[in-house]
C-alpha cells in the first residue's frame, strides 16, 4: 500500500527555517518523482518543487528559487524539503505526492500526481 505522510511544519517567524519530511512506505521512493505542493486558505493548489526519479534533478516555482531546497535519502525512503527566509506567503499546507510512473519526469499539474499524503500545515508570522 503505497502511503506518504508529511511532518514538519509549524509555526516559524518571518525569515526563520524549518525542515518539511516526506517519508514513504510501501514503494521505493526514488524510482518516482516526488513533488511539493502547497494550498494557502483561499488559494489554489500550487507546486513548489519536485526530485526527479533517477538523476534526482530538482525543480522549484520561482517565488521559493535560492530558499527551498528538495531532497531525498534514499536509505531512509524520505524526501526533504529544506525552507529558508520563510515569508508569511509561504503559509500554507504542504503536501507531497508521487507520480507514480517509474522513471518518471516531475509533472507540472498537480492532477498528474497519483498518492497524496495528508499535509503539513507551515504558518510564518510577520
Amino acid at each position: 500500500q503505497v502511503q506518504l505522510v508529511e511532518s514538519g511544519g509549524g509555526l516559524v517567524q518571518r525569515g526563520g527555517s524549518l525542515r518539511l519530511s516526506c517519508a514513504a512506505s510501501g514503494f521505493t521512493l526514488n524510482y518516482y518523482a516526488i513533488g511539493w505542493f502547497r494550498q494557502a486558505p483561499g488559494k489554489e493548489r500550487e507546486g513548489v518543487s519536485c526530485i526527479r526519479s533517477k538523476n534526482g534533478s530538482t525543480y522549484y516555482v520561482d517565488s521559493v528559487k535560492g530558499r527551498f531546497t528538495i531532497s531525498r535519502d534514499n536509505a531512509k525512503n524520505t524526501v526533504y524539503l529544506q525552507k529558508y527566509s520563510l515569508k508569511p506567503d509561504d503559509t500554507a499546507v504542504y503536501y507531497c505526492p508521487t507520480h507514480y510512473r517509474p522513471g518518471s519526469r516531475c509533472p507540472f499539474f498537480g492532477y498528474e500526481y497519483d498518492y497524496w499524503g495528508q499535509g503539513t500545515q507551515v504558518a510564518v508570522a510577520s
